[in-house]
């Protein structure tokens, strides 16, 4: 056990656990503050240790706030991988659950994953790009399995999982849905425009 700058004895973690707690302290401080507001130092404050350390594991804060953005997006799509043996919806409900899940567990990341403010920064775009292109691939594969989709249900799936980005940040904020009518809300989104494009 070492000391901590607040006196008390705390443990010593691994060099992963340790990444691991300086991304979350990361996705939430992204979450709560414009980008510029967030200070590396604050990050090495909360973490209880020292700048040296956090450069170590992220040489800039430009580094930092994409590896966030990085670790978040993975989580992200690691918890709503699909059953591809399920039907059509219930593979679509499924995914909605576990993607409201992850919302749920990661409210912090899930903000910071979507905050404008980071979307700004260098790196972090592209990072969120490959996340949202990954997941429409996932929705295309299913609802064109043995087929190339056309461009225009491309299109509207991408626009689609804006919607979800929406209604889910406004689910967060104001809590007037219950989790069921959110996923409902938006399966019966993705559903008409598939109707739609038909």
């Amino acid at each position: 056990m070492a000391p901590s700058t607040s006196g008390k004895s705390r443990s010593r973690l691994s060099t992963a656990e340790r990444r691991e707690q300086l991304l979350r302290i990361g996705a939430r401080l992204f979450a709560e503050r414009p980008y510029d507001d967030v200070w590396i130092e604050q990050v090495a404050d909360i973490a209880e240790v020292s700048r040296g350390l956090l450069y170590h594991y992220f040489p800039t804060k430009r580094d930092f706030v994409t590896e966030v953005i990085r670790a978040e997006g993975e989580r992200l799509l690691k918890m709503t991988e699909s059953d591809r043996t399920l039907p059509v919806e219930e593979q679509l409900t499924a995914g909605l659950d576990a993607y409201l899940r992850y919302v749920e567990a990661n409210e912090d990341g899930y903000r910071a994953l979507h905050s404008g403010t980071s979307i700004a920064v260098d790196g972090v775009r592209e990072v969120l790009d490959h996340n949202f292109a990954e997941q429409g691939r996932r929705i295309l594969e299913v609802l064109c399995p043995d087929s190339d989709p056309p461009e225009t249900l491309r299109v509207l799936v991408r626009g689609w999982l804006a919607f979800v980005v929406a209604v889910c940040l406004d689910w967060l904020k104001y809590r007037r849905l219950t989790r069921d009518q959110t996923r409902d809300l938006c399966a019966k989104a993705l559903l008409d425009i598939v109707d739609l494009s038909t």
